[in-house]
Parts: structure tokens; C-alpha cells; sequence
């Protein structure tokens, strides 16, 4: 992107006035024509009912599963839209059968909505979690994939394609990949993936993949979706049903809806859901390949440079990193170093062990501060950024 493009992106963008805001890996920055789609249709709903004005929306709500589907490069009626990524990938991994001597594969970069998940899947059918481990790079060893799925009987694999406590980017075409060779649904989340990376569910090889809008696609909180694919979709019935997942044909009788809007439910947030495929539109307007190379080269350059400052420590692993920087100071708490940033109007995350249990104890960490980058981020930001830093580190009491 040129210094032009990127100074209209920020002219679109009205918290950029306000915060240096390093936080998108956990809830990005609106554009203006997001907020105006959001609150243009609660207003709407205000003066005409929201029976009425989702009535009036209905291409504007059609067109978000049609945008989703160019995300990602599959059928609209392959996607479904949820509430957030967690309740995608709940909808669609519970809907899954796993029989008592299956395997379920995960890595150490499994997200504890998911380990949780599948934790409690596999306590009730007696199915068993394999953990896959590491290369020499800190992402999913696909040597021990391959053995894994050569010598289980595996119900699914899950990954994680970048992880919310790191830089890393999971090889998920090349999971894909070998799932496919072995026959097993590939499950992927990519929550923090989606809108920084480009994704083609074909190229990928996933069977079912779950993302959210409030991250790098900088939709609104509240939205998500769900990709399943058609061939697995005809055979997975969800495990909840309602009236607008299926129809009601007698009093003892009920048919289930075609596509992949069988795991939504009637009632949802209208306005989110439009301020979603309007954010979708603006991402590809600027093309997803382009965001990707600029947040690409921007977290190097924060990586740089918090490396010169002495007492500063990265923790990002893996052969591909994106626009996440994960790093600690020593002898000052994250929470510390996240509690005076924001009083500079500095956003940033902390990421901690009990959302990172295979991953972040077996390296001896208990938390790190996550500063995420985006398209609208500048070098200038980066320098203020790496002087904060500086200046905490030279004076920790203060």
C-alpha cells in the first residue's frame, strides 16, 4: 500500500484521531462506513420497528454471506453467520460425530475456547486428544501429523492457524493437505487469520474454518461466521435446532434446512451482521494480499525495533509470522506495562497462560504483552510505541 492509500485508510478510520492502537488482533478499529451501516440501521430500527427494518435490509443481510463467501472463496450457501468465532466453531465441532475409539488431533496452539471444547466432547464419548507436537520452528510438526493420522483412527484434526498469543502462522494448507489424504475433517480457526492473511478454503483444504468480524477484518463485536463444506455439510445435522434452522412439516415431523444457515438461529444482531459484510467489502476493496504484506513488514519493524531495547524479550516462533508481536520486560508484569500504555492512549493486549495452556507454561511464560498491527498502523506509530517501551523499561516504579 502507498503512503497515500494508507493516509486515506486512516481518514476512513476515526479512532486513528484518538488511540495508537496496537490492539487489533483483539478488537480493531471501525471504518467509517462500518459505523455508518451499524448505526444507520439501529436508527432505522428505532423509528420503524426491527421486524420492519430487517424486512427493509434483506439484500443488504444477503449480501454479507455473499461477501463471506468471497473472503474465503466458497458458495454463499456454505456459510453461516454467528455471533462470534467461539460460537461457530461450538456449532460446527459438536455437531460432529466422534465415536468412543476415535483420536481428536490438536497442537500447542490450541485456543482454550476450543481445548475446552474439546475436552468436554471427548469426557462424553470416550474419545481421546492427541496432541501433535512442535517443529524446531514452534509450529504444528507435520512429520508427527502424518504418523499421527497414519496410526489413529481420527475423528478430526484441529488447528489453530495463528494463535492469539503469538506472531506464528500455522501451515494449514499443508494440514490440509494431509488431511484430505488421510480422509479426516479438518477443522481451522482463523479467528485471528481472517482479514490479515489471505484464505481460499480450497487451497487450504479445510473441511469447516470459523472467523470473526472484529478483529483484522474491523467489523463489528458480536459477528462471526462459519465456513462448512458442502460434502460434510450434507452429512452433519447440528446439534441445536430452531425454526429458522429448520421447518416444522407435522406434529411429529421436522425437516432441516439445506445450507449452512441450518447451525444460526432466528434472533441476531441485525445491524452487526450488515456492519459485517460492509467490512469485508472495505477489506477487499483494499485486497486482502496487500493488507497482508503491509502487516507482514510493519510487525518485523516493530519486532526490530524492540529488540534494541535491552530488557525486552520477543516470543514469537515459526517460519511465517504476521502482523502479532508478542514480547515481555523483565522484571515488570504485563498488566503493568498495559495499564501505562493505554494512560498514553496506547492500546495493546495481554496474553496469558490460561488461554495458552499447551503453549505458554512448557516455555516458561505466564504472560506476554500483544501489540497487533494493521494496514492503518504507521512507522511513526512504531517509533512512539518502542519509546513508550523504552521509557518503561528505564523507569519500572514510575
Amino acid at each position: 500500500m502507498t503512503p497515500l492509500e494508507v493516509a486515506e485508510a486512516r481518514a476512513l478510520t476515526p479512532g486513528c484521531a484518538e488511540v495508537l492502537h496496537l490492539n487489533h488482533a483483539g478488537a480493531s478499529l471501525m471504518p467509517q462506513p462500518v459505523l455508518d451501516a451499524v448505526i444507520g440501521h439501529l436508527q432505522r430500527e428505532g423509528r420503524t420497528g426491527g421486524y420492519e427494518a430487517a424486512s427493509e435490509a434483506a439484500l443488504s443481510l444477503g449480501h454479507t454471506y455473499e461477501a463471506v463467501a468471497s473472503l474465503l472463496g466458497c458458495a454463499p450457501t456454505e456459510v453461516a453467520l454467528t455471533e462470534s468465532a467461539t460460537r461457530a466453531w461450538d456449532a460446527a465441532v459438536y455437531s460432529l460425530p466422534i465415536a468412543p475409539s476415535q483420536r481428536v488431533l490438536m497442537s500447542r496452539a490450541e485456543y482454550a475456547s476450543n481445548a475446552i471444547a474439546l475436552l468436554q466432547l471427548c469426557q462424553r464419548s470416550g474419545a481421546e486428544i492427541v496432541l501433535v507436537e512442535n517443529d524446531e520452528h514452534g509450529q504444528i510438526d507435520l512429520a508427527a501429523l502424518a504418523e499421527a493420522l497414519a496410526h489413529h483412527d481420527v475423528a478430526l484434526v484441529s488447528l489453530v492457524h495463528v494463535p492469539t498469543q503469538s506472531g506464528l502462522v500455522n501451515p494449514a494448507a499443508a494440514v490440509g493437505q494431509l488431511c484430505q489424504d488421510a480422509g479426516v475433517t479438518f477443522v481451522l480457526d482463523a479467528c485471528q487469520s481472517v482479514g490479515q492473511l489471505p484464505l481460499d478454503v480450497t487451497q487450504l483444504g479445510c473441511d469447516v474454518l470459523t472467523g470473526t468480524g472484529r478483529k483484522f477484518l474491523r467489523g463489528p463485536r458480536g459477528t462471526g461466521f462459519l465456513y462448512m463444506r458442502q460434502a460434510l455439510l450434507e452429512q452433519v445435522e447440528p446439534v441445536m435446532l430452531d425454526a429458522h434452522a429448520a421447518e416444522w412439516i407435522a406434529p411429529d415431523r421436522f425437516t432441516v434446512r439445506a445450507d449452512a444457515r441450518r447451525f444460526e438461529n432466528w434472533e441476531s444482531n441485525v445491524a452487526g451482521r450488515i456492519g459485517l459484510g460492509v467490512a469485508i467489502d472495505h477489506a477487499l476493496g483494499w485486497g486482502v494480499a496487500n493488507i497482508a504484506a503491509r502487516t507482514e513488514w510493519l510487525a518485523a519493524g516493530l519486532r526490530s525495533r524492540l529488540a534494541e531495547i535491552p530488557g525486552v524479550t520477543g516470543h514469537d516462533r515459526g517460519e511465517h509470522l504476521c502482523a502479532i508481536t508478542t514480547f515481555s520486560v523483565a522484571d515488570i508484569d504485563p498488566t503493568v506495562i498495559q495499564r501505562r500504555l493505554r494512560a498514553e492512549a496506547i492500546n495493546v493486549s495481554v496474553g496469558t497462560a490460561n488461554f495458552a495452556r499447551l503453549d505458554l507454561p512448557p516455555r516458561g511464560i505466564d504472560s506476554v504483552v500483544r501489540a497487533s498491527v494493521h494496514y492503518i498502523t504507521t512507522e511513526d506509530e512504531l517509533d512512539r510505541f518502542a519509546e513508550s517501551i523504552r521509557t518503561i523499561v528505564s523507569s519500572p516504579a514510575s
